[in-house]
């Protein structure tokens, strides 16, 4: 008996090696006795910290360390392969996991023929067993778009942030994708600061049926077309020509309007369903949506993953999850809420299509029967996974739609309405308010005179496009290509953190630093904000993935220009000295003049005399105009989150406070203040919205 047991202990073990601790758990109830699981914890190597790690001289050969504080683990790890039969590399199914695989082989000191690589994109039974049949060698095309992504990054980041160091502040940073980000903001507030309102105006006719139920309409236009109303003038005149006509209806339309389902969700637009709906953070929806994936204790099953693998820019599912779908769907809602056929979706513009969409790992684990298993966070994102996965083949949303055309003597006034007749999809994902039911309209009669019950003109003013939140800076970083579904959440993170971009409702605005580290970016490295070479760049990368491109070519393209850029830069940068503004501010500690600073927020006034003397007071610069209400020096402030906005010195006995800068000057048609408006195009124009008086910059 004991010497069957010494050889039941002798028997080799296969070890399977993922990043994380939760992922391993998971995959450990699925594989047996005869597999041990480890986590590496990450990444095990990379480029060290305290240099760039990159041999130029050498066709860019990157100089892999091991991450500090790596050593015990690894050390476990080696011992643990060593003693092992076979081992397995598992982890995550995209170019960052096969490169995490590529150097586990190296730290751990395997040899490739007893390595095995091996993906899923699901953690569940079938998809982990299928992956160990189907165990291949790493894929050096993933690993080598990795390396190029990594190291074009390394090259410009640790030579450009010198630059700014020596520019603006100390402990500054540039990246390819954060740059181009930072500037997609940083344009958009320029255009909103240029921004000049439009007027223009609506009429709508409230009308009465002979039942007096009351029907909405809205002017559209004569006969001949319509009609854009851009002055009062203009309204008053078609007010005073309906005084005396009939309102006669000229046709009532009937008509469907299907609204097909949605994609399931890839990255990006999980992040941005998430920001809209749930008010989560890019960073945090990958949190937790990564917690979904690896897996999580529910009750009476144990560690399950809930979710596929959630980086993605791919909407296909796979045949098994279609039919997981039509199961659920059939044996939960009637028979005509599946689609008729299967709903298949085209991802945009890829290249490839690897992946799945995300989706749940079991359709009839239904968010309500894990609920109490996940924290409210993991349940909130969950079911917006579930509902979006099995809406996705449900049946369209059919909705009844009814328009009236109304004649009042030349002039012509719509109405519209729909009903929605089947629900289809929106019975489990109804999150689009501008496709609600407008509600349906008495029925009239062609030739019917209906009543007027009231006219009511309103003057309205253009605005100017909205600024950013995380999901239309994410949908829009997608769009134009910049960036991959692994970059946008470290990308927002990254800006945020810089102080280059705050946070206030929601809304992204660049601070004084970020507009400033914009415009050297701009000025010295045009290339790098360059929303078409950056995007060219992602293709590139994708290019190699697929083997059609060489990695280390990309960079040999890129390195001479990039050179050169750096070379100018330097050459003219080493000629601006940037000496401290001397103030007539006296300090209050030593009675040196104060000066300004620049630091992490901004500028600030700094006594000379430092170390010494460490007074430091907040710098107001005067923006050179008396205060239109009481007379003092208007200044250029900042709000806590570092917006510029203009404000009086005699704060808080005058609350002034404009986000425009005032010229000192009054309007001619009003009376009220004249602020600037834009720098590229600028104009003098009127704060009094409902006045609109403008006039060319004397500038």
């Amino acid at each position: 008996m004991a010497t069957a047991n010494k050889k039941e202990k002798s028997v080799k073990k296969n070890l399977v090696i993922v990043e994380s601790p939760a992922k391993a758990k998971t995959i450990k109830k699925f594989l047996g006795s005869s597999y041990k699981i480890e986590a590496s914890m990450g990444h095990v190597r990379d480029l060290p910290k305290s240099q760039m790690g990159i041999d130029i001289e050498n066709d860019f050969e990157p100089k892999y360390i091991t991450i500090r504080g790596k050593g015990e683990l690894l050390s476990k790890l080696r011992k643990e392969a060593k003693s092992a039969d076979k081992v397995y590399l598992a982890t995550d199914p995209d170019r960052e996991g096969e490169a995490i695989s590529w150097h586990l082989i190296t730290a751990l000191n395997l040899d490739e023929k007893d390595v095995s690589r091996i993906t899923f994109n699901e953690i569940t039974k079938n998809a982990v067993k299928k992956s160990i049949k189907e165990a291949r060698d790493i894929d050096m095309d993933l690993v080598n778009a990795q390396q190029a992504r990594r190291v074009l990054d390394r090259v410009v980041g640790y030579t450009i942030s010198p630059l700014l160091w020596q520019k603006v502040k100390k402990g500054l940073s540039a990246g390819r994708v954060q740059s181009v980000a930072l500037r997609i903001i940083c344009d958009r507030e320029e255009e909103i600061n240029s921004f000049i309102p439009e007027e223009y105006w609506s009429i709508e006719a409230i009308l009465k049926d002979k039942n007096n139920k009351k029907i909405a309409t809205r002017f559209v236009g004569i006969k001949d077309g319509k009609i854009e109303l851009k002055s009062k003038d203009e309204v008053d005149k078609i007010l005073s020509d309906l005084e005396n006509c009939d309102f006669v209806v000229e046709e009532n339309k009937k008509g469907t309007r299907v609204k097909n389902p949605i994609a399931p969700f890839t990255t990006s637009t999980l992040q941005q369903e998430a920001s809209k709906h749930l008010n989560m953070t890019t960073q945090k929806t990958m949190m937790v949506a990564q917690q979904l994936y690896e897996g999580v204790d529910i009750q009476g099953e144990g560690t399950v993953g809930l979710v596929s693998y959630i980086r993605t820019d791919s909407v296909r599912i796979s045949d098994e999850a279609y039919e997981d779908a039509k199961s659920f769907i059939l044996g939960n809602f009637p028979s005509e809420y599946l689609n008729p056929e299967r709903a298949v979706y085209k991802s945009k513009g890829k290249t490839q299509d690897a992946h799945e969409a995300i989706r749940p790992t079991n359709a009839s684990r239904t968010p309500d029967s894990v609920k109490e298993s996940l924290t409210k966070e993991q349940y909130k994102l969950y079911k917006l996974i579930w509902e979006r996965f099995i809406a996705s083949q449900m049946a369209p949303a059919v909705y009844e739609t009814q328009s009236i055309k109304i004649f009042a003597d030349k002039y012509v006034f719509r109405a519209s309405g729909s009903v929605i007749k089947f629900k289809g999809f929106l019975e489990v994902y109804d999150k689009n308010d501008d496709e609600k039911a407008e509600g349906k309209i008495p029925e009239v009669e062609k030739g019917t005179v209906l009543k007027v019950n009231e006219i009511v003109p309103a003057q309205h003013f253009t605005q100017p496009p909205p600024r950013f939140t995380d999901a239309s800076l994410v949908k829009t970083l997608e769009e134009i290509g910049v960036g991959r579904p692994s970059t946008y959440a470290p990308t927002l993170t990254i800006i945020q953190s810089r102080n280059y971009v705050v946070k206030e409702a929601k809304m992204l605005y660049p601070t004084e630093l970020g507009e400033v580290v914009n415009d050297v970016m701009k000025m010295y490295f045009p290339d790098i904000v360059d929303i078409d070479f950056t995007a060219h760049m992602e293709d590139n990368l994708d290019q190699v993935e697929l083997g059609k491109q060489e990695w280390k070519q990309i960079i040999r393209d890129f390195y001479p220009d990039f050179s050169k850029a750096v070379s100018d830069a330097q050459e003219k940068l080493s000629k601006v000295e940037i000496k401290d503004e001397v103030t007539d501010v006296i300090c209050d500690k030593c009675g040196r003049n104060m000066v300004v600073k620049y630091g992490k927020y901004g500028k600030f006034l700094a006594c000379p005399g430092f170390p010494e003397c460490q007074n430091a007071k907040p710098f107001f610069e005067d923006a050179g105009v008396l205060c239109p209400q009481c007379g003092g020096k208007v200044q250029i402030k900042k709000t806590k989150k570092g917006r510029k906005y203009f404000g009086c010195e005699n704060n808080p006995e005058c609350d002034f406070m404009s986000w425009n800068k005032p010229t000192g000057e009054k309007c001619p048609q009003c009376g009220s203040y004249m602020v600037e408006k834009g720098t590229k195009n600028p104009k003098i124009v009127c704060s009094n919205v409902q006045c609109g008086y403008i006039e060319e910059s004397k500038k």
